[in-house]
């Protein structure tokens, strides 16, 4: 029996990354020797087991073989005679194809650390293509690792696209993909995720909407970058720098794909892009069985964005209505992160970048002011009913408009 980390925890180390996860494999050990140590078993399809006191993950080595299309069409083979060589073949990448001994040796029989230096994202064999997931994983890493030089391998990227032509990507369930969406959203350069799956077709299948964006123009005086599909990667981008949260940055991937269906004869204006955005993002989440929070905070951009872009020319009516449409009074959190996903679709243009979003305070500033209009001395004055949600209502307004 012997212990081997593996994976990722090799691959960071390697990169001078922080070590954050640290998976093991162990080769030569059954099911019952692992238990007679006080290991607890927890996989579901292979034996993966719990270490009775770190609980860090140790799986027996295993190799795998297709047995139906898709990614649980596998059988599994776990046992003592499944060398180390031969799970490490069966990964995704190189660079997560490597192993270490407990004293600090290095195992690399695919060339993982070679790619590492160059900077490369390559499958390690063309059992790759045995796992429609690995689409996405790739796309996944893209996202974390571009900003430091890698690029997918142009072979890996044929290999893609060859499973995207064979159909594996559709048998991709709705859960696996908004699982793997939500990850690459929280990498450094989200806007790799779906460059990647573009540049193997992938994008069409799962993603149409986004896909539609691509060579649909926009007023070059509004937008220098001109494509729409270009336009809303730029601003998840910039999502990303200005948040942390996977919900904000869902937003602004999704705000404008309603422009993706305006008619070419009425280019590169987009009438009513607002709506066709809602009924675009209903759709998607509905099919990828998004989370309502995700949903929610994505339609309020989608409708609202450009009545914030013009915060200084709204009537203080509008104003209050906006933010009563963003529930900004019971929930200011949910106005910040749509506050923030409207400035990351105005400022991640080219040229706007530095030019600041003092729309943003108009409404926070607004919000305060109507806040403190305290309803309970209306209440106390005699208002109730009809009368007291109208007077409310018109003293709120005039303090936005005493702004």
């Amino acid at each position: 029996m012997k212990i081997y980390k593996v994976g990722g925890a090799i691959r960071d180390k390697l990169l001078g990354l922080p070590v954050e996860d640290t998976d093991w494999v162990v080769v030569g050990a059954t099911p019952q020797e692992m238990e007679s140590l006080g290991y607890q078993q927890v996989g579901q399809y292979f034996p993966v087991f719990l270490h009775p006191q770190t609980k860090e993950e140790y799986a027996l080595a295993r190799t795998e073989r297709k047995t139906a299309p898709g990614y649980k069409g596998f059988r599994v083979h776990a046992a003592p005679d499944v060398t180390l060589e031969d799970d490490l073949q069966r990964r995704d990448l190189t660079i997560n194809a490597m192993a270490e001994t407990t004293d600090g040796k290095l195992i690399d029989p695919f060339g993982g650390a070679n790619d590492i230096h160059a900077r490369r994202l390559r499958h390690v064999s063309e059992a790759f293509t045995e796992d429609p997931v690995r689409i996405l994983r790739v796309a996944r890493f893209a996202a974390r690792f571009i900003p430091l030089g890698f690029q997918v391998a142009d072979e890996t990227i044929a290999l893609m696209r060859k499973m995207v032509e064979a159909g594996e990507v559709d048998a991709l369930v709705p859960e696996r993909v908004w699982a793997e969406l939500v990850r690459a959203l929280g990498e450094e350069r989200p806007s790799q995720f779906f460059e990647v799956l573009r540049s193997c077709g992938a994008l069409a299948i799962l993603f149409p909407e986004i896909e539609r964006l691509f060579g649909v123009p926009q007023p070059r005086q509004h937008h220098p970058e001109i494509d729409s599909g270009i336009h809303v990667l730029m601003v998840l981008d910039r999502a990303a720098m200005l948040s942390d949260d996977a919900r904000v940055r869902f937003a602004a991937l999704v705000h404008d794909l309603g422009k993706g269906v305006t008619p070419a004869e009425e280019w590169p204006r987009h009438i009513s892009h607002e709506e066709k955005s809602v009924e675009l993002i209903k759709s998607l989440c509905e099919r990828l069985r998004a989370p309502n929070e995700f949903r929610d905070l994505a339609i309020l951009a989608a409708r609202y964005h450009t009545r914030c872009h013009n915060a200084a020319e709204l009537r203080p009516a509008t104003l209050l209505e906006t933010l009563e449409a963003l529930d900004a009074f019971r929930r200011p959190e949910r106005l910040e992160h749509f506050l923030i996903a409207c400035e990351a679709d105005s400022t991640s243009r080219p040229g706007f970048e530095t030019a600041g979003y003092p729309q943003a305070d108009i409404f926070r500033n607004a919000l305060k002011a109507a806040k403190n209009i305290d309803a309970s001395e209306l209440l106390a004055s005699g208002y109730e009913g009809e009368r007291l949600a109208a007077e409310l209502r018109n003293r709120r307004i005039a303090a936005i408009a005493a702004l």
